[in-house]
């Protein structure tokens, strides 16, 4: 039996595999090799990231209570999507393909909001207009949450894999979460 002793850069614990057994098929022929621990391979061979969070307000800007708030996340391969990467083990090669199928948004005000898109970037001339696939409106300064909402944007990467030379596939998933701090003030008017 052939054993992969790796560590795991996300929790920095030690995962141990089996890469084939000793135990022939049934038909006679060699050791069998399980593809799900191939396309694992190819997997760890991808660098896939947390969102590259954008929002209004910036971070270390203000917002304001009940204006429209827009989040985003930069496109590439490491951040949204599609990342391609492949491996082999004897005759077993396998090609992986990630892409980011959500991000869910904890607003920080107990709320969150799940986009099935990587989100719209702000543009000034958008104005009052609310984005039209990843946004949300507080309705509270963040004076009520200690100043600032911590934010956090958890992506979950679906990966589809495919045996070279065959027909086997399989999916495996993957999540990476970042945060940021935002202010939202309320504006008072006068008469």
């Amino acid at each position: 039996m052939y054993i992969e002793d790796c560590l795991d850069n996300e929790t920095g614990m030690s995962v141990v595999r089996n890469i084939f057994t000793t135990a022939p098929p049934a038909d006679g022929g060699g050791p069998v090799i399980d593809p799900a621990v191939v396309a694992q391979q190819a997997v760890d061979k991808m660098l896939l990231r947390p969102p590259q969070v954008g929002i209004t307000p910036k971070p270390g800007g203000k917002g304001v209570v009940g204006m429209p708030v827009y989040m985003w996340t930069a496109t590439g391969p490491e951040t949204y999507g599609p990342n391609t990467a492949s491996a082999s083990i004897g005759p077993v090669s396998v090609t992986a393909t990630a892409r980011v199928k959500k991000i869910v948004w904890n607003m920080g005000d107990g709320k969150s909001v799940t986009c099935t898109t990587a989100g719209t970037p702000y543009k000034a001339e958008y104005g009052k207009t609310p984005s039209p696939d990843c946004g949300h409106r507080y309705t509270a300064p963040s004076s009520t949450a200690g100043g600032k909402y911590h934010v956090t944007a958890t992506s979950t990467w679906a990966i589809d894999w495919q045996v070279t030379s065959g027909a086997q596939a399989g999916q495996l998933t993957e999540v990476r979460t970042t945060s940021v701090d935002i202010t939202v003030v309320e504006v008072q008017v006068l008469n």
